[in-house]
Parts: C-alpha cells; structure tokens; sequence
C-alpha cells in the first residue's frame, strides 16, 4: 500500500510514526507533503527513506490512500491549489476536524472519502478515533482503513456522521481539558507548600491509579465517589465547592461549545 499524507504536521506524522512502526507501509511507499519547504531537512531525520515534498511540488500523486491532514481552516485553500487530481482508484482519509465527507467530496471531485476524528495520545499508540465512511467504500477498504487506524490505538465506527463532531468535541479536545485540570491541581499543591515536581508527581499518578480503578471496577462513577467521599470529610469540602460553583455544568457547556465549533467548521 502506497500512502501520502496532505500536512505533515503534528498528527499526520504520528499517523505515519505508527504505519511504520507496525511495519502497515514500507517507509519508500510513504510521501509526506507539506506547505514549507524549510521543514524538509528535519522531517527527513525521522523520516530517511520516505519521500518529502511542497504542496507545489506534487504534480501526480502515486498513492492507494491519500491521507488529509491539514488544519482544516486551511482546507479549501489546498483543496483549490493542489496541482494533482485525485484519480479514481485512490481513497482518501481526512483527519481533519469539523469538515464533512460532503464538503471533501465536492472540493476534491471525488467519492470515496473516510472522515476519522483521532486525538493526540495517537502519538503514543493510545489513541481513539472514532471513523465513518462515504457510501461507495467496500468493506475491504473499511478493514484496510481501520489497521491503519488501530495502529495508533482504538478506533470506533460510526455509522451516523454527524456524532463525528461530537467525538471531536469529546475525545480529540478531551486530552486538554484533562490537562487543564491537571494544572489547577498541580498550582493548588504548589499553593499549600508542595515542591512542584512533588506536586506533579501525586497528581499523575492519583489520575493514573484512578484510571485504572475505573477501569478494573464494576462500580458505577458515583459509587466510586462515595467510596472516596466520607460523610464531613475533605473530598465532601472539596465536592461540594465543585458543586456550589457549577463546575460540572461548566465542564459541560465547553464541551458543547467545542462541539458547535466543530460544526461551524464545516461553514
């Protein structure tokens, strides 16, 4: 299989680390495309054996699968000036956020798309991707497009396109807000006098025990609570200001508003 990735930025690299690691492509059947031409030399470190080149420079493109990987604000710009016509044979993926196959369909004049919405721990082999595809797509194709996929974690099939934003909004955004919390907890250790790096290191791995109690108990998320929560004790003061505050309604609503801008990137 011979696969070329449009923005090899970021996630298109990781996607292409994991094809190669798991041995999907050999590394001569990789073509990574990208818009600057300064970032040639330091993407050929990793990448020796794969072809690099500018948007300008790809005339034809030799690919079984080409891999869309741009921001997706910058879609119809390249869609507009890429120099080669995608052929009738090749497939095309897009992990971009927000555009729908429709959209992908019309700019590149062809019907074989697959949408697929991955988040960053892809860079570790510990991703999820949830994916949907254009009608037309045999189900060979779909098997081939989903290695690739696991490759870089799990992936899920979604028959209705339009969750698609909603897994974006949930687990492609999802690795910062975790983050985002994280770092409150780390500066509210800081502020009762722990080193920082003490600090850092009780907060990941309470968030790392704790995923993995959730994941090895039967217990519902309340039960789980309860279990930490004793009646009049330190986590009931620290819940009940979450509480007090609307913190969940709060997380919430970020979540949603990801979600319509997701959508609007559509527009």
């Amino acid at each position: 299989m011979k696969i070329a990735i449009l923005g090899a930025g970021n996630m298109g690299l990781s996607f292409s680390k994991s094809f190669l690691k798991y041995e999907l492509i050999k590394p001569e059947n990789l073509h990574l495309i990208i818009r600057s031409a300064s970032k040639i030399a330091k993407i050929s470190e990793d990448f020796p054996k794969s072809r690099i080149s500018t948007f300008e420079e790809v005339k034809e493109l030799d690919a079984d699968l080409i891999i869309i990987a741009v921001k997706p604000q910058d879609f119809q710009h390249v869609a507009q000036n890429i120099q080669f016509r995608v052929k009738e044979n090749q497939m095309v993926l897009s992990i971009m956020a927000g555009i729908n196959i429709e959209k992908i369909q019309k700019s590149l004049q062809h019907p074989l798309v697959v949408r697929a919405m991955p988040n960053s721990p892809t860079l570790l082999g510990m991703g999820i991707t949830g994916y949907t595809a254009a009608s037309g797509i045999s189900f060979s194709q779909l098997i081939n497009i989903e290695r690739l996929l696991n490759s870089t974690g799990r992936s899920v099939y979604l028959e209705n396109e339009e969750l698609l934003d909603g897994v974006t909004a949930l687990s492609g955004s999802g690795p910062a807000y975790f983050y985002y919390i994280i770092d409150a907890m780390i500066k509210a250790g800081i502020e009762m006098g722990i080193e920082e790096n003490l600090s850092k290191l009780f907060v990941k791995q309470t968030m790392l025990g704790a995923y993995h109690l959730i994941n090895n108990s039967d217990k519902s998320l309340e039960d789980l609570i309860k279990d930490v929560a004793s009646k009049g004790g330190t986590t009931e003061a620290a819940l009940k200001t979450f509480e007090d505050n609307g913190f969940k309604d709060i997380l919430k609503q970020g979540i949603l508003n990801a979600e319509k801008r997701a959508q609007e990137l559509n527009h």
